[in-house]
């Protein structure tokens, strides 16, 4: 019976009605990359220029996404045609950097790209820690590579000599050129497939595109982990919060932030996005920042707060004609400097990050309400680092008195202090090949800034001090950056960096070094006499020491180095050597 009736269940199924398996389809979705950005841009309007460059020879270069991209795609093939994986980058903002950024990409290899101010033995360390097979390099850097090579010998240099070369197709630029076209004889040679034989979509999205290392300002560099899909989205963002497709005409930015910094923030990415054109920049050189904000109608550039003060200091520094939106980060603003970038009709950006969140990922939004506000109180507010950005979830303000991976929040009434955490798309995947320190950037499943700040009740974090300097003298926190913003408004003080110095009564006690804006006079005597009589800094926080020097110790992106200016504490009279 039991045969029977098997054989009679089996007959009625095959009768009865199936239940159709679900249909798959992927046509809805695909990776996310953003080298994508390119061939896209070149796509939609390949006349639309590129690049603005002025080179070694000092002659101006200008290229379309047409141009740019085919030459990106010869590099790209090169690279494939070789196997080289992990690309390093040594080189300052030029044509080349920004070709190698989407061409190493597109080849499906990693980039390394390294800070050419660093010491050799730390740019050595940054490319053995990064296991790159290859190295691109500006002919300005390439003796810094020595003590690389004399470890590294059989690993190629591709080597840019960043000198005029039009039309674009021929060889030039040394090296480089020579391998971009190589590049597109191994694509004739294998089919001609152009962009389609490249990585322009990342076959997973999830995987490295590129290895940004910290700074190493105290310890030795790390090698943060981006992956495309982070960087995808941290583009987007900055796209929308720099506000680089909302202009008159097309964006042009200038490259004034370094792109081997957090990969430029992603800008590279992101002006490309827009189809902007790129100014490229060898240098910091403000009165040729100066000229092209005029004559070239720059609209968007990234500054670090001492970058934008230098700036307006300038003495070629006038009211432009033109709105030119400036993003500011790398170090808490003053609300002075802002009040002295509007009148300059440099309108401040306000963002924070850090590398580990590809850069930027808050901002301080502009309230309509804050211009019926005081002129103070409202850059006062634009000076707060303000919420998470539009890919991002919310950043918060954590307690630091609890045990490690205790995530609690404080108290947002902008007095309790805490640390600044981040969750969400754009934080980066971890440190590469250091699982210990990975471990704790995510203690607690929040990556940790190391930042202490302060909530405020309209949900706007407020930075007040990178948990080492701290000041506390007598009981009482002093934010070293809070007193450099109010020592800044002395009108003879250019910038000033504060540390702490120990004191037999109060435990700790701020000292400060400040410049002096040019033909000024200043001795420290005359600004403690004016803390004391003439500023609002409280009776606590006044400096028992300032030194006035002729230039302040600063990183790569313009961030004071405190630990430098320590150093100068301990043995006098080194700040002026």
């Amino acid at each position: 019976m039991s045969g029977a009736k098997s054989r009679l269940s089996s007959l009625l199924a095959h009768l009865a009605p199936s239940t159709p398996a679900p249909f798959e389809h992927n046509f809805n979705r695909h990776t996310l990359s953003p080298t994508f950005f390119l061939p896209r841009a070149a796509a939609i309007e390949p006349d639309a220029e590129a690049i603005y460059h002025v080179t070694v020879d000092n002659q101006v270069l200008r290229r379309s996404y047409k141009e740019t991209a085919a030459r990106t795609c010869g590099l790209a093939y090169y690279l494939k045609k070789q196997g080289f994986r992990r690309v390093g980058i040594l080189a300052t903002n030029t044509p080349a950097f920004l070709e190698s950024i989407f061409a190493i990409a597109a080849a499906g290899a990693i980039n390394v790209a390294v800070n050419y101010r660093l010491k050799q033995d730390d740019i050595a360390y940054i490319f053995e820690h990064g296991d790159v097979d290859m190295i691109i390099v500006d002919r300005e850097f390439e003796p810094l590579l020595a003590t690389y090579r004399s470890r590294h010998p059989n690993v190629p240099f591709l080597v840019d000599d960043d000198k005029f070369s039009e039309p674009w197709r021929v060889s030039g630029n040394g090296d480089f050129g020579t391998a971009i076209q190589e590049g597109w004889a191994y694509d004739q040679e294998t089919g001609q497939h152009g962009w389609e034989g490249l990585e322009s979509q990342a076959p997973d999205e999830d995987s490295i595109i590129a290895l940004a290392y910290t700074s190493g300002t105290t310890a030795r560099p790390k090698g943060v982990e981006f992956t495309h899909r982070g960087c995808y989205l941290a583009t987007l963002a900055n796209v929308v919060e720099s506000g680089l497709n909302f202009h008159n005409g097309r964006a042009k930015y200038l490259w004034t932030l370094p792109m081997f910094h957090a990969m430029g923030w992603t800008f590279p990415w992101a002006v490309t996005a827009v189809r902007g054109t790129h100014y490229c920049l060898r240098k910091i050189d403000y009165p040729e920042i100066w000229r092209l904000l005029k004559e070239e109608r720059i609209t968007h550039f990234n500054a670090a707060p001492t970058v934008n003060t230098l700036l307006c200091n300038a003495k070629e520094a006038e009211k432009l004609s033109h709105s030119v939106r400036v993003t500011v980060a790398a170090s808490p603003p003053t609300a002075h400097l802002f009040e002295q970038m509007t009148d300059l009709n440099l309108h401040p950006v306000h963002v924070y990050g850090m590398t580990e969140t590809y850069g930027p990922i808050t901002k301080g939004y502009f309230l309509p309400q804050w211009d019926q506000i005081p002129l103070k109180e409202k850059y006062q507010k634009m000076a707060r680092q303000g919420h998470g950005f539009i890919t991002s979830l919310p950043a918060r303000v954590i307690k630091t008195d609890v045990t490690e991976g205790t995530v609690i929040d404080v108290q947002r009434d902008g007095k309790e202090i805490g640390e600044i955490v981040f969750v969400g798309n754009i934080c980066a995947r971890g440190y590469y090949k250091d699982s210990e320190a990975t471990r704790k950037l995510f203690a607690g499943g929040v990556l940790h800034s190391g930042d202490l700040a302060v909530w405020h009740p309209d949900g706007a974090i407020q930075i007040l001090d990178r948990a080492k300097d701290i000041i506390i003298s007598g009981g009482e926190n002093i934010s070293s950056v809070a007193l450099e913003s109010m020592l800044v408004t002395h009108p003879d003080i250019l910038e000033a960096g504060v540390v702490s110095v120990p004191d037999s009564h109060w435990g700790e006690r701020p000292q400060a070094f400040v410049t002096v804006k040019p033909g000024r006079n200043l001795e420290g005597e005359d600004v403690i006499s004016w803390a004391r009589g003439s500023s609002d800094i409280s009776k606590f926080m006044i400096p028992r020491e300032v030194e006035v020097v002729d230039e302040l110790p600063k990183t790569s992106t313009g961030k004071i180095r405190k630990n430098v200016l320590r150093e100068w504490v301990k043995e006098p009279g080194k700040s002026t050597d």
